[in-house]
């Protein structure tokens, strides 16, 4: 048994290599990002040193802490010849990434390639984050099913996290975080359940930053689309950005066993209670009961 953060953010040398070598968006310039959408953002150093990160998570009390490719970056979007140097640069440096740290595999949505996801899985990545704006909608589905099956024939789970914020760069420095990608990830709950659920049985799932609260629209999906279905006891969401508030209300809708601890570190702290208020049972189901089931199957 350990404790689980199912949602960081560490980038490696060889990624940080990479970025820099682009002179388009996605790239760093030294250590400033450049993004579409988004404006400038400087990234402190000390964020992805993995030696102090992974002092970090051992203060937390972490046994395994998941790192994935920053999705909003929009890696996952170029063509396939742009995508792959950052894609292998960034499976290089995660999986050489020491205790206690894993990660999700990542994989381009524009030039579906399931072999070479297939390739980085073999790796032992935990399973594979997608862009939630690459899952929003049936054609979504369809572009991404050999992703997807693979993942269902290796009994491995998916993480949605928001991918890049389009016309962000227009409003304040917290729009994209604050509005599109609580929006797609809304948008990526209930799709999955119409076009996702239906293809994919089996799928374990992941969504991030509680799904952008969209559990907490059952009673009007139930008034609107006459469905009050139970909990899919293979769907999951994740903590990141929230606290006991919003927590508590997302219990309430989908149950104690759906919720995962996340923290989105380095862009976000853990919370100073892993329970969010809910207590030490609640407590070891968020950080260990529910991430193993998430992450294995098993119970």
């Amino acid at each position: 048994m350990t404790n689980v953060d199912v949602h960081q953010h560490l980038w490696s040398p060889s990624l940080v290599a990479a970025l820099r070598a682009r002179r388009e968006p996605p790239y760093l310039d030294g250590w400033t990002l450049y993004l579409d959408g988004e404006p400038p953002y400087g990234l402190p150093p000390a964020d992805h040193d993995a030696a102090r990160r992974a002092e970090l998570a051992a203060t937390d009390g972490l046994g395994l802490a998941l790192v994935s490719l920053s999705a909003p970056i929009g890696v996952e979007w170029l063509p396939a010849a742009e995508a792959r140097p950052l894609l292998d640069a960034y499976h290089e440096g995660a999986a050489a990434l020491p205790a206690p740290f894993g990660a999700w595999a990542a994989a381009c949505v524009r030039d579906i390639d399931a072999k070479a996801t297939a390739d980085c899985l073999d790796l032992g990545f935990a399973g594979l984050q997608l862009p939630a704006d690459a899952l929003a909608d049936a054609a979504g589905y369809a572009r991404c099913a050999p992703l997807l099956e693979l993942l269902e024939e290796r009994d491995l789970p998916l993480f949605v996290h928001p991918g890049p914020a389009a016309g962000g760069s227009a409003g304040p420095g917290w729009w994209p975080a604050m509005v599109p990608y609580v929006q797609q990830m809304h948008a990526a709950w209930f799709a999955f359940r119409a076009y996702g659920r239906p293809r994919h049985p089996r799928l374990r799932v992941c969504f991030a930053l509680l799904a952008g609260l969209a559990p907490l629209h059952g009673e009007r999906f139930a008034a609107r689309g006459g469905d009050r279905t139970e909990p899919d006891p293979l769907v999951f969401v994740e903590t990141s950005s929230y606290g006991p508030r919003a927590v508590e209300s997302v219990v309430r809708a989908l149950g104690v066993d759906a919720v995962v601890q996340g923290s989105d570190r380095p862009y976000a702290e853990p919370p100073q209670h892993p329970g969010h208020g809910l207590g030490g049972a609640a407590a070891y189901a968020f950080r260990i009961a529910n991430p193993r089931r998430l992450l294995t199957g098993k119970e």
